[in-house]
């Protein structure tokens, strides 16, 4: 092996070696990322036909079904980025055995010189003759120590090419295991593919029929503006009457002192909070408009709505007490917990298991979603006094 081959098969090992710690953390981050987002397709396939069994609501089906192709073409991508790294490793092992053969051809050649020698030399008269022609004792003792060292570096060569090769046995057998996960890898894309079309299509077909009953759902959005405002109001009032008394004319009812350690055990937790409950987000924080009729804006989302399983339980993302239970149109049951200055708020719940006054702890449940208009769906809200927060940056 020549010198630049010897630096560059030097340089590959560091590298490798030195990479090995951050591409199994990334190994993992793609794993727990490519089974949640299969979980949530799993998921949101029961929920789909939970709903189809109980309803006609075309709107909450296409919504899933976009989540559903988000979570596919996220997935996609995934298979994308493996497959580049399984050809990336497949590369470098190429040019490693490479380098093997490399060495292999040099010992060989070596081999073969020792082997020629050795044969001009086979019959053990001529050897002996050549040990006795000395001049001198040194020079004899001389010759026979060459004659054991070329039987030697026979030996020795011969292990280093028989050590080669079964090198390169081994890597060429992880070569092909390579090849072989690039394969199953290319081959689960494709079935990704192809569901998404048939996704792709199920959408479109969604889509095309809520356009022809615009009326219906205009006066549905009327009502859903109505319905997000009033819980607005109902939330700011709430959270006024917690941190500052009722503002009602006459009345006694005084705030209580507002923890300040839990708040800020709170606000410390930024990021760090549970999901209330597990399942795909499929309205996020903020201002969004109409998936069908792209040019009305939806009411704005104080919040983040979770599609989740029949019978899921809304558990708390911190500690705090249960401030207030309200029941709002189009949300059922909510439960508003304090944290200091902070209120965490969960919806559309049909059973509730806590009241006022009582003290809950992280995980605990506050109550059971109930299924509405065919959707089984939790809304959460996070406020830091009545300004609402974007959840999904509070939550890890």
């Amino acid at each position: 092996m020549g010198r630049k081959g010897l630096v560059a098969f030097v340089l590959a090992v560091v590298f490798t070696i030195a990479s090995l710690p951050a591409l199994a953390q990334n190994t993992r981050t793609q794993e727990n990322k490519k089974a949640k987002l299969e979980k949530e397709i799993e998921q949101i396939n029961r929920q789909l036909k939970e709903n189809t069994s109980r309803s006609n609501t075309a709107l909450n089906e296409l919504t899933l079904i976009r989540k559903k192709i988000s979570n596919r073409n996220e997935l996609i991508a995934e298979s994308d980025q493996e497959i580049a790294e399984i050809s990336a490793r497949i590369a470098q092992k190429q040019h490693e055995i490479e380098v093997l053969e490399g060495r292999l051809d040099t010992l060989s050649m070596y081999y073969s010189k020792l082997v020629r020698n050795a044969y001009k030399n086979r019959d053990s008269k001529v050897w002996y003759m050549y040990i006795l022609a000395s001049d001198n004792v040194g020079q004899a003792f001389r010759r026979i120590g060459y004659l054991r060292d070329l039987s030697r570096q026979m030996n020795v060569q011969a292990e280093k090419i028989k050590a080669t090769r079964n090198e390169i046995e081994e890597e060429n057998a992880k070569l092909m295991a390579m090849r072989t996960e690039a394969q199953a890898v290319r081959n689960r894309r494709q079935i990704e593919v192809d569901a998404l079309q048939k996704e792709e299509t199920q959408s479109k077909g969604l889509v095309d029929r809520l356009k022809r009953d615009r009326r219906r759902y205009e006066n549905d959005l009327a009502s859903k503006k109505k319905q997000v405002e009033a819980l607005r109001k109902e939330i700011e009032r709430i959270i006024r009457e917690a941190t500052q008394g009722s503002a009602k004319k006459g009345s006694t009812s005084k705030a209580k002192p507002i923890d300040y350690t839990l708040d800020a055990e709170f606000s410390k937790n930024k990021g760090k909070l549970p999901w209330p409950a597990d399942g795909p987000v499929v309205e996020k924080y903020g201002q969004h408009y109409h998936p069908v009729y792209t040019n009305v804006k939806l009411p704005f989302n104080n919040g983040v709505t979770i599609s989740v399983d029949k019978g899921t339980a809304a558990k708390a993302v911190f500690d705090g007490e249960v401030s207030k239970i309200v029941v709002m149109p189009g949300y059922n049951m909510c439960v508003l917990v304090q944290h200091g200055n902070y209120f965490s708020f969960y919806c559309k719940l049909g059973k509730v298991n806590v009241k006022v006054g009582d003290k809950v702890k992280t995980g605990d449940t506050i109550g059971t979603v109930d299924t509405l208009d065919g959707a089984t769906q939790l809304h959460f809200e996070i406020w830091k006094g009545t300004t609402p927060q974007n959840p999904e940056t509070w939550l890890r």
